[in-house]
């Protein structure tokens, strides 16, 4: 049988313009606070001559010039064009390797201004202290509360920022004891440099840090690396736990910005197309409700190839006795048949092991059944608008009425139904072969 493929529609639009207008506040706070630092630390830097503060000062200047330029590529990532059917959500990565650069050529300014500059002690003032200290508040406080924010929405931009500021607080650290130790005079050189100029190479080295990391992050999306073990793994139990799937085949994932794209291929336990499809809106809605951001899951799926077939038959005594009851049923007949030729391979006779339960044991007796790999049940009792009926539906097992009262009978009547089936999927020319 030829394979078929689904496609999922997209996440809610509404919650998706949520996220995006919450993303797209928080950078432009983002931007707010950088600039404001920026400039604060210029008049200080200027004031107070202080190479540590200045390196502070480029630093807060390139993030607010990051953040603008972030904040007019949110507007475009969720936007949907002819030439791009399936969104710009990579736009969140790029900005993101942007950022990084941007936080290299900092790294590359105070790189030039710690070789060029002369050991001098820096002129700070108590107000260059305060000033500084508060600045470090306001960095840690957005910083909070962006990666609060982030982790919610997975968003790249808001991670990368809250990273980065996660440095700034350290980084801010730095210059502040910088600035304080120039408060007090405590200007003291090592092999010819200044703590003024230590306190600046040690704000390069967390620029750098913060800087690659966003750079591998956002690279790794561009190029459409893998998702993340733990998200496919989640992804795998999800499929493979359901009763209809004998195999999951494949399955890729890969991110655009915060959004996630999903493609299984898998293995059904069943022949029937209209069933197979409904078994794959199902696998969609399951891993929608686990995971989170998923934008798009493609499933391929195909039947099972079978050599064999499993019947089950409820029995009333061990002797054979079509028993008119399913969950109370003491015996169940296991049945091997051998599609080539329809030979009754194997015949077992097994306890129910549910038959003693008060509550849910039909439906208990029928998701064991399903354990056991059955693909047909023949019963007395029409079960097919009750819970047994469903959980066997849903693993792809038939449920046949049966009005024989022994084993053999019901067997012979379960070879004779798959003999029509195998006909109506097409397989006549294989069952004639067979004949012959």
């Amino acid at each position: 049988m030829g394979q078929s493929e689904t496609n999922s529609p997209p996440i809610s639009r509404h919650s998706v313009d949520q996220e995006t207008a919450l993303i797209k506040k928080i950078a432009l706070f983002a931007f707010l606070l950088n600039l404001g630092l920026a400039a604060m630390k210029g008049i200080l830097a200027f004031y107070s001559s202080s190479l540590a503060v200045t390196a502070g000062a480029i630093d807060s200047g390139t993030d607010a010039v990051a953040s603008l330029i972030l904040y007019g590529g949110l507007k475009l990532s969720t936007r949907k064009t002819a030439s791009f059917p399936l969104g710009l959500y990579k736009i969140e990565n790029l900005i993101s390797v942007v950022i990084a650069l941007f936080i290299f050529f900092a790294g590359y300014e105070i790189a030039l201004q710690v070789i060029r500059s002369a050991p001098a002690g820096p002129d700070v003032s108590i107000h260059t202290v305060l000033l500084l200290s508060a600045g470090v508040l306001a960095i840690y406080l957005f910083g909070r509360y962006a990666i609060r924010i982030g982790r919610r929405t997975e968003s790249p931009f808001l991670m990368g920022e809250a990273r980065h500021r996660q440095v700034d607080v350290l980084s801010s650290i730095v210059v502040v004891a910088s600035v304080v130790t120039g408060y007090f005079h405590w200007n003291y050189t090592f092999l010819g440099i200044s703590t003024d100029q230590i306190a600046a190479a040690v704000v390069l080295i967390f620029i750098a840090w913060a800087g690659w990391e966003l750079l591998v992050d956002g690279m790794r999306v561009l190029l459409d690396a893998s998702l993340d073990f733990d998200t496919l793994a989640l992804v795998r139990r999800i499929v493979e736990n359901h009763p209809t799937v004998a195999e999951v085949s494949s399955l890729t994932g890969r991110s655009a910005g915060r959004f996630r794209f999903l493609q299984a291929n898998v293995i059904l336990r069943t022949d029937n197309l209209q069933k197979a499809h409904q078994v794959s809106e199902n696998l969609e809605s399951i891993i929608r409700e686990n995971v989170p951001h998923v934008e798009r899951v493609i499933i391929h799926y195909e039947p099972q190839s079978r050599t064999h077939i499993r019947i089950a038959v409820p029995l009333a005594d061990a002797s054979g006795t079509v028993s008119g009851h399913f969950g109370e049923s003491p015996y169940f007949a296991l049945i091997t048949v051998r599609l080539s030729d329809q030979l009754v391979e194997k015949k077992d006779l097994v306890e129910n092991p549910h038959k003693n339960v008060e509550t849910a044991k039909g439906i208990r007796v029928a998701e064991w059944l399903v354990g056991q790999n059955i693909d047909q049940v023949m019963m007395k009792e029409d079960l097919s608008r009750k819970g047994p009926g469903y959980v066997l539906s849903t693993a792809g097992a038939r449920s046949t009425l049966t009005a024989a009262e022994n084993l053999d009978d019901a067997i012979a009547e379960a070879l004779l139904a798959q003999k029509a089936l195998l006909k109506a999927q097409g397989f006549e020319r294989e069952t004639a072969q067979t004949d012959l």
